[in-house]
């Protein structure tokens, strides 16, 4: 822009010198015929050129005054453009605060939506254009592009783009409502919180944080986050407590979405329902009609965690909307092709009904980090069965609402390693080692938390309530 203006200020001096040079050189052969004359009319003449030297002077700094203005208000009219365009994502981010699954700007149509932007005596200014992409089916982002521009000179617009979303709390690896500890041979790769108190003596890479500022530990008083693990600069407490009776899921809203478009198992009249999922995006289903009785505990009841018969019953597609709700106990494996949640679960929910969740072999997704997902939602436990691999991997969202996510103890039944590759949320807490040494579970175990699940959770899966700004871009 500068240089157009400069470029046209030059121009404008040139035809000006041109034709001032024109009377110049009359002036000459004026003065030249006289040279003789009185010498009065050769001051007459020097006035006259001053005169015009002036004039030059004068219109070529109004010329260039006037290119200065232009730029000027076309800088400040896109300036304001900017900010009512600004002024539309801030509109929208409050309509969405008071109405947060409306995505028409009230209209309940397409959009564009355009609006006016008045200034602080009430007079309208300019006008944005609000363009909104709602969110896909099982995620909470939403994309709000809004293209500002002024009454004065409306073909200069700015947009502007953001994506919002509500973050999930499938965004920690782990969040318990009881005491944690983590031995030495742990890994955590994500945050981990606690409302009871955290002995940590593995390794981290991200916050460590309890609700307790001290804690009873086998009857002894400790900091809410203590042990000989670290980096204790990750340690983080007392923090505020997370309202678990508000976070966990209600199975009941799992249960209506199975019931439009996804898929309901009753009863099976049997020991539940074995779901093993193919690379394909569908599941073989199994009524499990016995299991292995590996002893009463008072935590679990009778330990019948191991398949031991069950019968083939049909293949299943993973539903469109992803919602599976069964109402008896579930075992689940294999290798996940979509987004799906399986929720085990009986309503009215009362203690002697719940039902729960068992992973009896690896749980993996066809690719890790993309639209595969699985959310594990128990009314009771999610439990790791004696047989299960030496190696194992989880990939999952897991949730227990009442109880833990454990492998309960075996007596001298150890397995080398377990990589669970998402997020666990547990009323009651859990565990996957018992002993120091090690002497029943998991050896190794190693936690990592799937930054994919943070605004693209399971189907069902609660999230925080209000909308958070993931990115802002200008669009040129």
């Amino acid at each position: 822009m500068i240089h157009y203006i400069f470029i046209s200020y030059i121009l404008s001096l040139t035809y000006i010198h041109s034709e001032h040079m024109k009377l110049f050189q009359i002036f000459k052969r004026k003065l030249a015929g006289l040279q003789n004359d009185h010498r009065g009319n050769l001051l007459l003449f020097v006035m006259i050129f001053g005169a015009v030297a002036v004039t030059t002077i004068i219109s070529g700094v109004a010329t260039y005054a006037i290119f200065e203005n232009q730029a000027s208000n076309k800088k400040h009219n896109r300036d304001v453009a900017f900010h009512i365009a600004e002024a539309g994502i801030n509109y929208y981010r409050w309509h969405l605060a008071h109405n947060p699954d409306d995505y028409t700007d009230g209209t309940g149509l397409p959009g564009p939506y355009v609006r006016e932007h008045d200034d602080k005596d009430g007079n309208v200014v300019g006008y944005y254009s609000l363009s909104i992409l709602e969110p896909l089916s099982g995620a909470t982002v939403i994309t709000v592009s809004s293209t500002g521009w002024t009454v004065a000179e409306p073909a200069i617009q700015r947009t502007i783009q953001v994506r919002l979303g509500f973050p999930a709390l499938t965004d920690y690896a782990f969040i318990e409502n009881a005491d944690m500890n983590f031995s030495p041979t742990s890994e955590v790769h994500g945050k981990v919180h606690s409302n009871g108190g955290i002995k940590f003596d593995g390794t981290s890479d991200a916050e460590i944080s309890s609700a307790k500022e001290i804690y009873t530990y086998n009857s002894e008083s400790k900091p809410g986050v203590w042990g000989d693990g670290g980096p204790d600069d990750f340690w983080d407490f007392p923090v505020p407590v997370k309202d678990f009776f508000g976070i966990t899921a209600d199975v009941g809203a799992i249960q209506s979405l199975a019931d439009d478009g996804g898929i309901h198992l009753n009863s099976s009249g049997a020991q539940g329902w074995h779901l093993d999922f193919l690379n394909n995006g569908t599941f073989n289903l199994y009524k499990v009609t016995s299991v292995t009785n590996w002893g009463y505990t008072s935590e679990y009841g009778w330990g019948q965690f191991d398949i031991n018969a069950e019968t083939y019953q049909s293949n299943m597609v993973i539903p469109a909307n992803g919602a599976i709700f069964v109402e008896d106990h579930v075992w689940v494996g294999g290798t996940v092709n979509g987004r799906v949640t399986v929720a085990a679960g009986r309503l009215p929910e009362q203690a002697s009904t719940y039902r729960r969740i068992y992973i009896t072999n690896n749980l993996l997704y066809n690719e890790k980090s993309s639209d595969d997902v699985i959310g594990l939602i128990a009314q009771s436990h999610i439990i790791i069965p004696k047989n299960v691999p030496t190696d194992m991997e989880i990939d999952a969202a897991a949730l227990s609402q009442f109880g833990q996510i454990i492998r309960p103890y075996y007596s001298g039944n150890t397995r080398n390693s377990l990589t669970f590759f998402g997020s666990q949320i547990s009323y009651a807490g859990g565990g996957m080692k018992w002993g120091n040494p090690v002497t029943s579970g998991f050896v190794n175990t190693s936690y990592v938390y799937d930054g994919n699940l943070r605004y693209y959770p399971p189907p069902g899966f609660p999230v925080e309530p209000t909308y958070e700004l993931i990115s802002w871009e200008e669009i040129e």
